[in-house]
């Protein structure tokens, strides 16, 4: 027997064992195997409607942790949607509409506005954000 295949015969055994001890590995390593029981985040799903440079709804509340989807739509020109603290920024075409997510995992309040510049109306565009927190 050439000694490489000595070495892959050892390799392959060992692949073998640790296939064989399964979950038995694992609780040795210190993890436990899944249950499947973990909490899923909750989804929360907003319609912000952009129009006559205006924000409707221009207060929305979520919980701390809870996955947010967000549709923009807009009704007339083109706006974006910015939010600094979350690094998001969109923005959404004349008539058309924008669907993003982000994860809230910050509590506090946070301002979301229009970052165009195309018209001075979208200084006037604000909102409020608020994660309550867990």
């Amino acid at each position: 027997m050439t000694r490489t295949s000595r070495f892959l015969g050892l390799l392959l055994i060992g692949a073998g064992t640790c296939l064989l001890a399964g979950p038995a590995a694992v609780r040795v390593f210190g993890s436990e195997p899944s249950t499947g029981q973990e909490q899923m985040p909750s989804r929360r799903e907003f319609d912000l409607t952009a129009t006559n440079y205006r924000f409707s709804p221009d207060h929305l509340e979520v919980k701390q942790d809870e996955l947010i989807k967000l549709t923009v739509r807009s009704t007339d020109v083109a706006y974006s949607v910015t939010i600094d603290e979350y690094r998001v920024s969109k923005r959404v075409p004349a008539g058309g509409e924008v669907t993003f997510e982000f994860r809230a995992d910050r509590s506090g309040e946070f301002p979301f506005y229009s970052n165009l510049t195309s018209d001075s109306r979208h200084k006037t565009m604000k909102g409020s954000l608020v994660v309550r927190p867990r």
